[in-house]
């Protein structure tokens, strides 16, 4: 069974940093992309980063440029969000997502996990 568990969201000033875990199980970490995304309330949910590590590829959105890093950790089977640079438009719900990289593309989204709250204050 496939799982996908985010933590690492809280709350944090504007200028601050938090570290995102997704601790991902029930498949080879090489075999899929792994991406994350985040959803403003009345907004939609918009991909940020992904990785497909089987191909070393990694991709960023402009939101995330320059300030967000993602890398994995094989021996957790753990991919990580560093969020650096936090403005308040960064707040929302953090989601993880995952799907089999032979299908092609980055942002795969068969599987999500629960999502962690992230709140930036001012």
């Amino acid at each position: 069974e496939v799982q996908l568990v985010e933590s690492g969201g809280g709350l944090v000033q504007a200028g601050g940093s938090l570290r995102l875990s997704c601790a991902v199980s029930g498949f080879t970490f090489d075999d899929y992309a792994i991406s994350w995304f985040r959803q403003a309330p009345g907004k939609e949910r918009k991909g940020i980063s992904c990785t497909r590590n089987g191909d070393g590829i990694i991709h960023y959105t402009e939101s995330a440029k320059g300030r967000f890093t993602i890398s994995s950790d094989y021996a957790k089977n753990t991919v990580y969000l560093q969020m650096n640079s936090l403005k308040p438009e960064d707040s929302a719900v953090y989601y993880c997502a995952a799907g089999q990289a032979s299908a092609g593309g980055c942002y795969r989204t068969t599987y999500w996990g629960q999502g962690t709250q992230v709140t930036v204050s001012s």
